[in-house]
């Protein structure tokens, strides 16, 4: 017999705990194509998801690195939709990421992300790290710039990124591979 029992937990809140917005200033990016294997979400016999965390680390091909883009956490945001109907919803992984410059690197980086398929980790401000990109579905980037308006104008580099998951932008406690060393996920 099918078991179709419910694996949702209550959701407590306590009262003065505060949740702190936004999203840290640096978050990293890479190209699928860099991935040789992704962490696992955990599922249940019938193909419902069991946890909101990944469990392990990006493999990613050999040289491979996380790149870094410094952003404006002011302006910068990441939310999720549910989208598509009942019983295939998934959701819909909006981030928008605003980088102060537009010289050369920038627009470098504006041509790369427009053309590839990337995932991209963020840190929230509780130092927790989500995904941004799934395996199982194809991340849309585009990246507009404005050069500013007269004398007191601002300058930006916008990376706004669209990507569905089965999950509101899981969880990842593994580690980050950087030019400049290892970022543990886990905080240790």
């Amino acid at each position: 017999m099918l078991d179709c029992s419910s694996i949702q937990k209550s959701l407590a809140w306590c009262q003065g705990k505060p949740e702190l917005p936004g999203i840290k200033r640096r978050l990293y990016y890479i190209s699928k194509y860099q991935i040789v294997n992704w962490p696992t979400l955990r599922h249940d016999e019938n193909g419902r998801l069991q946890v909101a965390s990944y469990e392990g680390s990006f493999t990613l091909r050999a040289d491979a690195k996380w790149l870094f883009i410094d952003v404006i956490p002011e302006k910068s945001q990441l939310t999720s939709d549910a989208q598509g109907e009942y019983p295939s919803q998934t959701q819909l992984n909006k981030l928008v990421a605003v980088h102060p410059g537009v010289g050369e690197e920038a627009t470098a980086a504006a041509a790369y992300l427009n053309n590839n398929d990337n995932v991209f980790i963020v840190e929230d401000m509780h130092g927790k790290f989500r995904v941004v990109g799934s395996e199982q579905w194809t991340t849309k980037t585009t990246v507009s710039q404005d050069l500013g308006q007269g004398n007191t104008g601002t300058t930006s580099t916008t990376i706004s990124v669209e990507a569905t998951d089965e999950c509101p932008a899981p969880f990842y406690g593994g580690t980050i591979t950087t030019e400049d060393g290892v970022v543990s996920a886990s905080g240790g």
